[in-house]
């Protein structure tokens, strides 16, 4: 059981910065590995960026890759996703999302998401 809780969302201008924090809960939490995923209305599903459990690995989008950093701190059981120089078309729900593989993580459906935060970047 993994539970998560994103916060950090809101409103920026274009070429902004901002910090999308993902709280986890539950047995092992620090043992899953974590992604960010967005979505916007009427647009597909989107993985952002995705790390595993020790910190040591990570992978991006080629959208966002130079732009975002993902990190995550196990013990304060936090992972992070900073986004430098935002642009209108990064504007979504972004989701914290968790699984005990990469495959699904990084490259497919992972199994358990967040609420979800929304982020939007202004023109």
């Amino acid at each position: 059981q993994l539970q998560l809780v994103e916060s950090g969302g809101g409103l920026v201008q274009s070429g902004g910065s901002l910090r999308l924090s993902c709280a986890l809960s539950g047995f092992n939490a620090d043992y899953y590995v974590i992604g960010w995923f967005r979505q916007a209305p009427g647009k597909e599903r989107e993985g952002v960026a995705c790390i595993n459990n020790i910190g040591g690995r990570t992978k991006y989008a080629d959208s966002v890759k130079g732009r975002f950093t993902i990190s995550r701190d196990n013990a304060k059981k936090m992972v992070y996703l900073q986004m430098n120089s935002l642009k209108p078309e990064d504007t979504a729900v972004y989701y914290c999302t968790g699984d005990r593989s990469l495959d699904y993580v990084c490259d497919g459906r992972p199994f358990y998401w967040g609420q979800g935060t929304q982020v939007t970047v202004s023109s």
